[in-house]
């Protein structure tokens, strides 16, 4: 196991950055003055890399990919995408909430066609964007759903639909936030398969936030690990060693798996634990 602290020139591996959180700081004004969420964050993800963010309620994660996906503006520092900074929310960032964020009054293919028209309009005048539909809830298993509304869908389902819609935008990096935090046990396990599966066939690039200590290591190339807010950092960044694909079970048996498990629970539950006093 490879362990790294955070640098502002931290490298993702040997390979070239595509995206770039250089010296970000996030500072919030308040009626007792300024509030530090993130202080000097700096990471640099290759293209097609799976990266995995954890950390305690409150240590600024969501806050963090508010960034990268232009809903906000870092106080200091910058984001970069393939050396463009980041300004504004843009398709090829697409974020996968917890929430589904589906309109409840369009089936599953008309929430996913609506972001295809709207990002891609000259597909709808040639007739793509109906077949570009149909491929990608083929994609997620959802074919035979695809006109059920969100009412009649179950929550694993409805996230699948949001997965689809994403990445029927052809986004450069996935964005996910908490993505599976709301499912049952079974169910969160089968999508954590199912989204490996489409990464291993597209390997576009993913940024995703966690609870789950056994999520991130199953899904990530790394797992950055963040400390407490306020003012959170980047305490440390594991660089997984197991090798692709991986198989549960036999993640599991793999002596490693509970070292690396062991080293991030002692950073997330001692050293970086809650004060709940």
């Amino acid at each position: 196991m490879q362990t790294l602290t955070s640098t502002p020139s931290s490298q993702a591996g040997s390979k070239e950055a595509f995206l770039v959180i250089d010296g970000v700081s996030k500072v919030y004004p308040t009626p007792k003055g300024p509030y530090t969420v993130l202080d000097n964050i700096s990471l640099e993800v290759a293209e097609g890399e799976f990266i995995c963010v954890i950390g305690h309620s409150g240590c600024g994660k969501s806050t963090l990919l508010d960034l990268v996906s232009g809903f906000g503006q870092p106080t200091s520092g910058e984001v970069r995408l393939q050396s463009v900074p980041i300004r504004e929310p843009g398709p090829d960032r697409m974020v996968v909430f917890q929430n589904y964020s589906l309109l409840p009054w369009m089936s599953a293919a008309e929430n996913v066609a609506l972001a295809v028209n709207t990002v891609f309009p000259h597909l709808r005048r040639n007739g793509d964007a109906g077949r570009i539909v149909d491929s990608h809830l083929a994609m997620v298993g959802l074919s035979e759903a695809a006109d059920k509304k969100p009412g009649s869908l179950s929550g694993g389902t409805k996230q699948r639909v949001s997965i689809a819609r994403a990445l029927a935008l052809q986004p450069k990096v996935l964005i996910l936030d908490e993505p599976f935090g709301a499912l049952d046990p079974i169910t969160k396990e089968e999508l954590q398969e199912e989204l490996l599966k489409i990464w291993q066939e597209h390997k576009v690039t993913v940024l995703m936030i966690t609870h789950s200590i056994d999520e991130a290591l199953f899904l990530a190339d790394r797992v950055v690990m963040m400390t407490n807010g306020p003012a959170a950092t980047i305490g440390e960044i594991l660089d997984l060693p197991f090798p692709r694909p991986r198989h549960r079970a036999q993640l599991m048996e793999m002596p490693e798996y509970f070292d690396v498990r062991n080293h991030a629970l002692d950073f997330l539950y001692r050293r970086f634990a809650h004060d709940d006093q």
